[in-house]
């Protein structure tokens, strides 16, 4: 049966017609291109950079140099202006430089363009380096199938199904194409607002196959490029556009549908919360919500209001009530709990002792008396009794699955299942991410047990879409200028690369402690800011393995105070590994 849907696949492949929307066929055409913004480098005023072959650097109207491959060069902000260095030469590029790939006549590399210092891999592309806001933008213009080697292994992971790593090739090509706008400075961003896109390593062999296997094939949906949207694992049942992002079409190629592939697979991101029908080892804080809600129910005036007086006697009934959107939806947004509980009344104050009187000694007997303070009545509790039955109506978000811990992703959209045992009552909730289109775990579940073929998981999960054949040839490397190439700008020579800077350890500040920064890759970088807000000044950029002495946290414990021998700032916690 695998064997027969393989053959399917590729016949139905082969009959697929070109598409003109896009180039043309495979071969004929080189693949589009894209443009995309390196967000995720973090860059201040700073590029280090490494060719890995020959590249043309362009500025202003006329100015050009041939660097060639092997080299390394830095691209600087100073006085708002871009410098770049190459060797023992320092060339003003003023607001705009472009380095473009070209080839002199040599052997032609299998994937030429840049490695970002300190780093590995390669960003295949020609680079646009303009200044915005004071600090460098950098912008890769690639092909397409090119993009996707540096998506479709970090969107998914290469050791997934060769089958689900292709639908994520054809996700991840319709999506980047459908965002193409020459209206823009560009396209895409190399975060998960929009796919993630890192540099190309060569060891991510099966994603290389699915992209290549799957060269130029599209989702199309009403004479046009789809809107291909993925997330991680839908909790079930996939979402439909108009539910997740205000605005967006009721497109055809998408389905509210049960989702088993994607319940089946124990990768898939669940948590769970068990509450005892005894009542007894509930968490605390769902426990404090319960006592508040009671607490405003009338009756309950005279109980008082202390967790210490409060007590769950007993849990009778849970149900998930209240769908966000209509049938067969199943994101329910309340919760309703039926408990008999016991509490403590406030009885009558107890009548105070009467004041003492102040009498002064002889030695100070001309001294003004010192008011006696009144003190304050003697508060009377009575023993636990029963406060009643109730059913309350609390919200499932955020509240409820914050204080039961099954909130996922923070997004208030997981789908939440209650099952009744014996004993106790399971809460289960599922969903990272919107939910809309492709599970990735349901595509890997699909392939790996179920034997599916790319085919069949994106007709399972976008039904109205159909898929078509658009240009994927190699990209065109343009040839040198010959009179750059036979008289190229000053040799390149490696610049310096970025040290970390000394930190004494000696004696540490009472309280003090040493980190080591790891929360960054290593071509990125952790801003140190002057205040311990994402929109304070950024000082200085610091790189992986720099060691900080931390002072304290601030009153955002996601900040931290640090400091080296020769720099002070804030950064946050979760960057930061502690040195022992």
């Amino acid at each position: 049966m695998k064997a027969f849907r393989r053959w399917l696949c590729g016949a139905l492949c082969a009959l697929l017609l070109p598409w003109t929307g896009l180039c043309g066929a495979a071969g004929e055409e080189p693949a589009p291109n894209v443009r995309v913004l390196l967000r995720r480098l973090n860059l201040t005023d700073r590029m280090d950079l490494r060719l890995s072959g020959d590249v043309q650097a362009a500025w202003g109207k006329d100015g050009r140099m041939l660097i060639p491959g092997g080299r390394e060069v830095t691209v600087q902000i100073r006085e708002g202006k871009l410098i770049l260095f190459c060797g023992g030469a320092a060339l003003d590029c003023g607001a705009e430089l472009r380095l473009a790939r070209v080839r002199t006549g040599g052997a032609e590399e299998a994937l030429t363009g840049f490695t970002v210092l300190p780093g590995e891999g390669v960003y295949p592309g020609d680079l646009r380096l303009t200044v915005s806001g004071g600090q460098l933008q950098p912008v890769l213009t690639l092909s397409v199938e090119d993009y996707l080697l540096g998506v479709v292994p970090y969107e998914m992971s290469d050791d997934f199904p060769l089958e689900a790593l292709k639908a994520q090739a054809v996700c991840a090509r319709t999506y980047a194409l459908a965002r193409r706008d020459a209206k823009k400075e560009y396209d895409l961003v190399d975060t998960t607002n929009d796919q993630v896109f890192r540099p190309i390593r060569n060891a991510r062999a099966r994603s290389a196959q699915a992209v290549r296997e799957t060269a130029g094939l599209v989702g199309t949906s009403g004479g046009g490029l789809a809107s291909c949207y993925y997330s991680a694992s839908n909790g079930g049942q996939t979402e439909l556009p108009g539910h997740v992002w205000s605005g967006a079409e009721s497109s055809r190629c998408y389905a509210l549908t049960d989702d088993p592939y994607d319940l089946e697979n124990p990768e898939s991101i669940q948590k769970k919360a068990v509450l005892r029908k005894d009542g007894k080892k509930l968490p605390g804080a769902f426990e404090d919500l319960l006592r508040e809600a009671i607490l405003r129910e009338r009756g309950m005036e005279e109980y008082a209001p202390e967790a210490e007086c409060f007590r769950v006697d007993e849990i009778q009934a849970v149900a998930l009530t209240s769908p966000r959107f209509d049938a067969p939806s199943r994101l329910m947004t309340r919760m309703e709990i039926r408990a008999a509980v016991s509490g403590r009344k406030v009885l009558p104050a107890d009548t105070p002792e009467p004041p003492l009187t102040y009498e002064p000694d002889e030695e100070d007997a001309t001294a003004t008396p010192e008011p006696t303070a009144t003190p304050e009545p003697v508060r009377k509790l009575g023993d636990f009794q029963p406060a009643g039955v109730f059913t309350l109506a609390l919200p499932l978000f955020p509240e409820t699955l914050r204080a039961l811990n099954l909130s996922i992703s923070g997004a208030d959209n997981e789908i939440v299942t209650v099952t009744e045992t014996e004993e106790a009552f399971q809460l289960v909730s599922g969903r990272y991410g919107h939910g809309v289109g492709m599970s990735q775990r349901g595509a890997q579940q699909m392939a790996e047990k179920h034997g599916k073929t790319f085919l069949e998981i994106l007709a399972f999960y976008y039904p109205g879409m159909e898929i078509k054949k658009a240009a994927a040839g190699a990209a065109v490397i343009p040839t040198a200028d010959p009179l750059l190439a036979e008289t190229p700008g000053p040799a390149a020579t490696p610049t310096p690369r970025p040290t970390l800077m000394p930190v004494s350890t000696e004696q540490l500040p009472e309280g003090a402690w040493v980190a080591s920064v790891e929360g960054v890759a290593e071509d990125s970088s952790l801003n140190l800011r002057a205040e311990p807000s994402p929109a304070g000044e950024i000082r200085m950029r610091l790189y992986r393995h720099q060691r900080l002495i931390v002072l304290e946290t601030c009153e955002d414990p996601v900040w931290v105070h640090v400091r080296t021998d020769s720099a002070e700032g804030y950064v946050m916690v979760s960057f930061l590994e502690p040195v022992s």
